[in-house]
């Protein structure tokens, strides 16, 4: 498969702003950027997946960006974040590493120095391998390879049935096609009918005790795959 783009959720309530730093780096850095003006819709973009950096304002109209920064960090919530703000005096610096920051830039910034702070941040990303993943409260060990209920009971997966479960995790939101299942789950040198992929989602479904209340669903795209969606905090 083509490696997917580098994610940035950008939190930024100036609208110029915002613009003019989405355009430079999904044109001159070639990232892929979700924007958010608040903590709340912060989070909702956090809730749905996953990202290689978070661009976090201090000053937001529901909050701030140190608290959410710590809040995250408190949740085992690991994406690098680099904040930018006209705050530049030491004990606001210093507060925003104390909070979780990898690094913090003063604005107005200069669009060279962002570029290469973001490229740094982002392999640095790259490089660190997670440990897991959650979602809807339930929660992926991926070292031990176990999922627990919201309730911490465990559910007994398979090895296919575990690594379809990581995949549609980490690639939530996003209409996903039969093939690309099956190469990423199965491997691609392994033949298997297609519709494979329908039977172990719907064994997932069961052993995770999904219905109709659930925060999660693994809707079914006709004619093409599935799609998992995942209901925010």
């Amino acid at each position: 498969m083509t490696p997917s783009v580098p994610a940035i959720l950008l939190v930024e309530d100036d609208a110029n702003l915002r613009l003019a730093l989405r355009d430079n780096l999904e044109n001159q850095g070639g990232y892929a950027v979700e924007e958010a003006t608040c903590v709340r819709e912060a989070r909702e973009h956090l809730g749905r997946r996953d990202f290689q950096l978070i661009l976090l304002d201090v000053m937001l109209p529901d909050g701030d960006g140190y608290t959410l920064c710590r809040a995250l960090r408190e949740e085992g919530v690991t994406t690098p974040v680099l904040m930018l703000t006209a705050r530049t005096l030491e004990d606001d610096v210093v507060r925003g590493f104390e909070s979780g920051a990898q690094d913090y830039l003063a604005k107005p910034y200069r669009l060279r120095e962002l570029l290469a702070r973001v490229g740094a941040l982002v392999r640095r990303s790259g490089a660190v391998t997670v440990k897991g993943l959650r979602f809807a409260g339930y929660r992926l060990d991926l070292d031990r390879r176990k999922v627990e209920t919201p309730a911490g009971t465990p559910v007994e997966l398979t090895r296919t049935e575990f690594d379809l479960l990581a995949f549609l995790v980490r690639e939530r939101e996003r209409v996903l096609r039969r093939d690309e299942i099956l190469d990423a789950v199965w491997g691609r040198d392994v033949v298997v009918d297609p519709h494979t992929v329908d039977n172990f989602v719907s064994s997932l479904k069961k052993k995770l005790g999904w219905n109709s209340t659930s925060r999660f669903a693994i809707q079914t795209v006709r004619g093409v795959g599935y799609r998992m969606e995942i209901e925010a905090a």
